[in-house]
C-alpha cells in the first residue's frame, strides 16, 4: 500500500491566502479607487455648479497626488514597522471622511484642499498592499496575486461608472443635498470608513498570525519568502540605498508613463465619451454615458490576466511591460482621429489594455533587488513618484483641451509618456541582467 503524500503545505497556505485575502483587498481598493476617480463622473454636473474650466478642473483633480507625493514614503515605511492591519485600517477611515466631505465643497479652493487632503490620507494604500502581498506570496505567483488585486481598478469603472452616474442623476435633494453629485461624494466615502474597521479584524500582519492557516502551512509559507530574500535579494536592503538605488529612479519614470494614461483615461474618459455626442451627433444619457465609460475597462481586465498570468509562467518581466506600453500608447494616439464613434471606443479599449496588462509586471521587478525596509521606502517611492503623473496628467490634459478646443494633443502627450515607458523599463532591463528582467519560479 502507497503512503499517503501530504499536500506541500506551502502551496495549500498560498491557495488558502489567496481566497482570504484577495477578495477582501480588492474590494478595499475597489473602494479606494472610486473615492479617488469619481470625481471625472461628477465633473460633468460640478464643474458648471462650481464654475470650474477645464485647466481648474484639471489641477484640482491632480492635487490629490500632491499631497499623495509628500505622505507616500512615510506612510509605508510606518506600515512596515506598525504592521498592515493597523495602518491600513487608518488609512481607510481617514480617507472616507475626507472623500465624503467633498460633497461640501463650494468653490475653486475648496476643491484644490479637499483634494490634496484626500492625497494625503490615502497616501501609503496602494503601495502597502503590493510590500504586504510580498509577505504572503512567492515570487512565482505574485504577477497575477498583482493582478488579481488590481482587478480592482477596471472592475472600480466597471461598477463603479454606472452607480456614480445614478447616483449623481438621482441624488438631487437625498439627505439634503442639493445637487446628485454631492450626494454622489458623500455617499461613497461612507463605505471606506465602515470597512476600515473591518480591516482590524480580518486582516492578519503575516501567515504566522492568520488563524486560519495551520502552524505548519504558516511556518513553511514564511520560511520559502525567506529564503527567496536571502537567495535573490542580497542586493539593497536600506532605506537610503533603496532611494539612490538608480533602478528605483527609472522604474519611478516606467511607472510615470504608464500611470499617466491611467489617470487621464480615468479623470477624462467620460468627458471625451461625452465629447463624442457632438462630434457624431449621437446623445447619450449620463448613465449611457457611465456604461460607455466602462467596456475599456472591461476589455483592460482580462488583458492585465492574461499578460501578467504569461509572465508569471516565463519569468520574464520587462517585455511584458513593454509591450503593453507601446500598444496601449498606438491605441491612444489614433483614437480620436477616427471616424466612428465605436472606433473610438475599440482604440480607447487598446489603451487601456496595454496601461493595465504593464502595472501588475512592473511590481514584479523591485522585489528582486529590495528588501526589508527598503522595499517599503523604494515601492513607495516608485508608487509616488509615478503618482505625480496623476497631477501632471490631468492638468496638462485640461489645460491642453481649454487651448485646442479638443483631447487630441492631450492623448498625443498619454502616448509619448508611455513610450518613454516602454523604452526605459527595456534599457533597465538589459543594463541589469538577469535580476530585474526574470522572475523566481517555484
Amino acid at each position: 500500500m502507497a503512503d499517503d503524500v501530504r499536500p506541500d503545505p506551502v502551496r495549500t497556505a498560498v491557495r488558502r491566502a489567496m481566497w482570504r485575502l484577495l477578495p477582501f483587498l480588492g474590494f478595499c481598493y475597489l473602494l479606494n479607487y472610486i473615492d479617488r476617480v469619481n470625481v471625472g463622473f461628477a465633473a460633468l454636473r460640478m464643474n458648471p455648479d462650481l464654475g470650474l474650466s477645464a485647466a481648474a478642473y484639471g489641477l484640482g483633480a491632480g492635487l490629490f497626488f500632491v499631497g499623495y507625493f509628500f505622505f507616500e514614503i512615510p506612510s509605508n515605511v510606518i506600515l512596515h514597522r506598525v504592521g498592515a492591519r493597523l495602518w491600513i485600517a487608518r488609512i481607510m477611515v481617514t480617507w472616507g471622511i475626507v472623500a465624503s466631505a467633498t460633497a461640501f465643497v463650494t468653490n475653486e479652493i475648496g476643491f484644490y484642499v479637499v483634494r490634496f487632503l484626500l492625497g494625503v490620507a490615502e497616501a501609503g494604500f496602494f503601495p502597502g498592499i503590493i510590500l504586504y502581498l510580498t509577505y504572503w506570496f512567492p515570487r512565482a505567483q505574485r504577477a497575477r496575486v498583482v493582478a488579481l488585486f488590481f482587478l480592482a481598478v477596471p472592475l472600480s469603472s466597471v461598477l463603479g461608472a454606472p452607480i456614480s452616474t445614478l447616483l449623481i442623476e438621482n441624488g438631487d435633494g437625498l439627505l439634503g443635498f442639493e445637487q446628485g453629485w454631492r450626494f454622489m461624494f458623500f455617499a461613497e466615502g461612507v463605505p471606506a470608513v465602515l470597512v476600515g474597521f473591518l480591516v482590524l479584524v480580518l486582516l492578519p500582519d503575516r501567515p504566522t498570525r492568520a488563524r486560519w492557516l495551520a502552524a505548519d502551512e504558516a511556518r513553511a509559507l514564511e520560511a520559502r519568502i525567506a529564503a527567496e530574500d536571502t537567495e535573490q535579494v542580497p542586493e539593497t536592503t536600506g532605506m537610503r540605498g533603496a532611494l539612490r538605488d538608480g533602478r528605483v529612479i527609472a522604474l519611478s519614470v516606467v511607472y510615470f508613463g504608464v500611470v499617466f494614461g491611467l489617470y487621464v483615461l480615468a479623470f477624462f474618459l467620460p468627458q471625451v465619451v461625452s465629447d463624442l455626442q457632438e462630434q457624431f451627433a449621437v446623445e447619450f444619457s449620463l448613465v449611457q454615458i457611465g456604461l460607455i465609460t466602462a467596456v475599456p475597462y472591461a476589455v483592460a481586465s482580462v488583458a492585465m490576466l492574461l499578460n501578467a498570468r504569461h509572465s508569471d509562467a516565463t519569468g520574464e518581466r520587462s517585455w511584458h511591460v513593454a509591450v503593453p506600453a507601446f500598444v496601449g500608447a498606438a491605441g491612444v494616439a489614433v483614437a480620436l482621429f477616427l471616424d466612428s464613434p465605436y472606433l473610438v471606443i475599440a482604440a480607447m479599449c487598446v489603451c487601456a489594455a496595454g496601461v493595465f496588462a504593464a502595472i501588475p509586471v512592473i511590481w514584479q521587478i523591485p522585489p528582486t533587488f529590495l528588501t526589508g525596509v527598503g522595499a517599503a521606502a523604494g515601492i513607495a517611492l516608485i508608487n509616488s513618484f509615478g503618482n505625480l503623473s496623476g497631477f501632471v496628467g490631468p492638468y496638462l490634459t485640461g489645460w491642453l483641451q481649454g487651448v485646442t478646443g479638443d483631447f487630441r494633443a492631450g492623448m498625443f502627450v498619454v502616448a509619448a509618456f508611455m513610450v518613454l515607458s516602454g523604452v526605459v523599463v527595456l534599457v533597465v532591463g538589459r543594463k541589469a541582467g538577469h535580476p530585474t528582467t526574470r522572475g523566481v519560479r517555484a
